[in-house]
């Protein structure tokens, strides 16, 4: 049973920085490529990253590229997202999936980040 979980989402001031973590079970994490993916409310679903299965080499989404840092620690099961210089449009719930980009496997239950003031 594939179990994937997100935390340390919250509130921050514009500007501020959080870090998100992703723990995952019951698959091969250090053979999977691993993704952020992000809906904001009302919005649809928004990709931010996706890192090779080895954890060498990220691609982002052009809104968070040079403010937003995905690593992938094969030995411990976990995916981070360090977010830095947040806006108020990085408001959002992240999702924390296993693949891509372009076909997603199992998806977490999501952590919320609000960036206001």
């Amino acid at each position: 049973q594939v179990q994937v979980v997100e935390s340390g989402g919250g509130w921050v001031q514009p500007g501020g920085s959080l870090r998100l973590s992703c723990a995952v079970s019951g698959l091969a994490f250090s053979t999977s490529s691993m993704s952020w993916v992000r809906q904001a409310p009302g919005k649809g679903l928004e990709w931010v990253s996706s890192t090779h299965s080895t954890g060498d080499g990220t691609a982002y989404g052009v809104t968070v590229k040079g403010r937003f840092t995905a690593s992938k620690h094969n030995a411990e099961d976990t995916l981070y997202l360090q977010m830095n210089s947040l806006q108020i449009e990085d408001t959002a719930v992240y999702y924390c999936v296993e693949g891509g980009p372009g076909i997603f496997g199992s998806w977490g239950q999501g952590t919320q980040v609000t960036v206001s003031s």
